[in-house]
């Protein structure tokens, strides 16, 4: 792919990113747990030449006041890696990535399964590392509760190694089943490793990657995930409203990689965004009020709550400002995002509720397919990002609507691919097949 040709994922959650979006009088019933309708928007997206889809994961239900609905409607949904398995058999070059916790799998179970999707995808696969910050999670795992924020990044480092390890104990024809022998062995590294974690010996049992190894993936914005970032992902999705604020994230993020031997080249960064495009500048803004009006005030303050791990925001007056928040070990970033947008806009907290209803503080935009591009293409080419994680509003109409108005548009100014490159992750992102751990 040309440098001058943006990466595109699609970013698929349920019946939508807006949070009242299961509430549209045309949603998907149970889109969460419905495989046909994920079927069909990855088919939609693999059509549209996307790079690839994307799938978020929380190992719990979303809102502890389980009639919180619009927050719960999210939580019923497959988990992740398992609906990827049945993707990988319905479709042929779009990239497929799954969320999976650091915090709360062991590394060879994980490393394992993801090689298996590799080899069910023909070398597609991707992992969204996180280290999971919600006590509703750490509920379900340790007695202890959610562990520091340095710790789950410990952690993380070294499972990641390990997993890496576990995925490089095997060179491309190390199992050679030929009739006349089993393994090559001089194709073989068997993993030894002993740390403060996580002890790990062995092989992986399936043949090497067509693409390495699975792509990494995170979205870690603290220093601690910045560093992990710049020395171990492939791509980097992230939250950013202002274009100064992606700007100094993409310069930061990238000027960490020499450190680590790596060339910013081999990371793309694909900030969320979530547009709602019209024909006309009205239609668009319509479809979004629309949205907008279907959003109790509760439902939208507990959402807002949840990022900013404060356990009961309604005690504030919602026509105030958001009052000051201690230090969370939960998403420092998030928190800091809201923080900084509540006060650079002088928002009172139902504004605040309202606009992170949207798209959970990633940026969102509101116009025709010709305005939509121009705010992307000024943040490609400002060196804010090399693409975007595209977050449908709704599902399938917004991603529909991308598709149908944006993507002739981009493709039009040469932004976009008209056929993939290859067959695949790697290839189409550009991305080279990284060398064996040592």
């Amino acid at each position: 792919m040309s440098k001058t040709q943006m990466k595109l994922g699609a970013f698929l959650m349920a019946g939508g990113h807006h949070i009242a979006a299961w509430r549209r009088p045309d949603a998907v019933a149970a889109a969460g747990v419905d495989v046909d309708h994920f079927i069909t928007l990855t088919r939609l997206a693999e059509a549209a030449k996307f790079d690839m889809v994307f799938f978020e994961d929380a190992a719990a239900i979303r809102e502890r006041n389980i009639n919180t609905a619009s927050q719960a409607a999210r939580s019923t949904m497959f988990e992740p890696l398992s609906l990827l398995a049945a993707l990988a058999v319905n479709t042929s070059h779009i990239g497929l990535v799954a969320t999976a916790s650091t915090t709360y799998n062991e590394p060879h179970g994980l490393a394992r399964t993801l090689a298996s999707i590799d080899q069910l995808s023909g070398g597609r696969a991707g992992w969204n590392l996180v280290t999971s910050a919600s006590e509703l999670e750490a509920e379900n795992f340790v007695a202890s509760g959610l562990r520091p924020h340095a710790q789950r990044y410990e952690r993380a480092e070294e499972f990641e190694h390990a997993a890496r390890m576990i995925w490089d104990s095997v060179d491309t024809g190390a199992y050679v089943i030929d009739g006349k022998s089993y393994t090559d062995r001089s194709k073989l590294h068997p993993v030894d490793h002993h740390g403060t974690h996580f002890t790990v010996s062995g092989l992986l049992d399936s043949p090497r990657s067509p693409q390495g190894r699975p792509l990494m993936v995170q979205a870690g914005a603290s220093d601690a995930g910045k560093n992990l970032a710049a020395r171990t992902a492939d791509v980097v999705f992230v939250a950013a409203q202002a274009l100064q604020e992606a700007q100094t994230y993409y310069a930061d993020l990238k000027s960490r990689m020499p450190a680590f031997n790596r060339n910013p080249d081999d990371l793309k960064i694909l900030p969320g965004v979530s547009p709602i495009v019209g024909r006309t500048e009205s239609e668009a803004r319509a479809k979004y009020d629309a949205l907008q009006e279907l959003i109790p005030d509760e439902v939208g303050v507990a959402l807002l709550a949840s990022y900013l791990s404060i356990k009961d925001l309604s005690q504030y007056p919602l026509e105030g400002p958001l009052p000051e928040m201690p230090a969370t070990d939960g998403i420092q970033s998030r928190q800091q995002l809201i923080i900084d947008l509540a006060r650079r806009e002088n928002l009172s907290i139902r504004q605040v509720a309202r606009n992170f209803a949207g798209a959970r503080g990633h940026w969102q935009l509101i116009g025709t397919p010709a305005q939509i591009v121009d705010e992307l293409e000024e943040r490609f080419h400002a060196k804010a990002a090399d693409g975007f994680n595209v977050m449908g509003a709704y599902f399938p109409g917004a991603l529909q609507d991308f598709i149908t108005l944006v993507i002739p548009e981009l493709r039009r100014r040469g932004l976009f691919r008209d056929e993939y490159e290859g067959r695949t992750l790697r290839e189409n992102l550009g991305i080279r097949i990284p060398a064996r751990a040592a």
